[in-house]
């Protein structure tokens, strides 16, 4: 039993998930074409609303039956098992972990498939730095239960970008949780989530802010 794990959100709060998509964005329209490209995102909204996660592999499966003769559509793939994801980490992400290490064990704590999402893990040296303590469910706000089995804790923080995510948390662990909001991404930004959600325990304009508080803060 920790006094004290702390929690952190891959996507938009450790690495810049925005400019990856973008880049992917821009890839599918110079190398395959503006129709590719707008298939392949058509898909992929699709496929996320079916199943509750972003699946970058699993849409371009789906766009392969669709042109299945077409074989430079394998390509796709290549490039993004092997993005240099590394590149993306926000500054001072890495620090902000090492930072709060000092006073309990870090976990990753995602929402994503089961191949392309720990790739991304991996290949940005995530994996590594938090000594291989990564969790991925399919919806991660209704899995605690299990992030208590594996990480048992007195108290428990939660960084992430999403305030659906913070909210839903803090309901089901109350005063336990203390949740902090790294306001990045078009998440953080979308005024529609702002006036539906209520604030989070802490807020920092950047994850690389969060070696600015020390432990009462959280």
């Amino acid at each position: 039993m920790h006094d004290i794990v702390f929690l952190f959100d891959v996507d938009n709060t450790l690495l810049d998930n925005d400019l990856i998509q973008s880049e992917l964005h821009d890839h599918l329209g110079w190398h395959y074409g503006p129709a590719v490209r707008d298939r392949y995102w058509a898909i992929f909204e699709d496929l996320r609303t079916e199943l509750g996660y972003a699946d970058y592999l699993g849409a371009l499966e789906r766009y392969r039956l669709e042109d299945l003769h077409n074989p430079l559509i394998l390509r796709i793939a290549n490039w993004l098992v092997d993005y240099p994801f590394a590149d993306r980490l926000y500054p001072g992400a890495l620090e902000a972990v090492a930072h709060v290490r000092q006073w309990g064990p870090t976990v990753i704590l995602s929402d994503g498939d089961a191949v392309f999402q720990p790739r991304k893990v991996m290949r940005s040296g995530l994996w590594q730095a938090f000594d291989d303590r990564v969790l991925i469910y399919i919806h991660k706000e209704e899995e605690l239960d299990d992030v208590e089995r594996y990480f048992p804790a007195k108290r428990y923080v939660l960084i992430d970008d999403k305030l659906r995510i913070l909210h839903a948390v803090k309901k089901l662990w109350g005063e336990r949780v203390t949740t902090v909001f790294p306001r990045q991404g078009h998440y953080a930004f979308d005024p529609a989530i702002l006036a539906e959600f209520p604030a989070a325990d802490r807020t920092v304009e950047r994850i690389g802010e969060l070696p600015k508080l020390g432990r009462d803060a959280f």
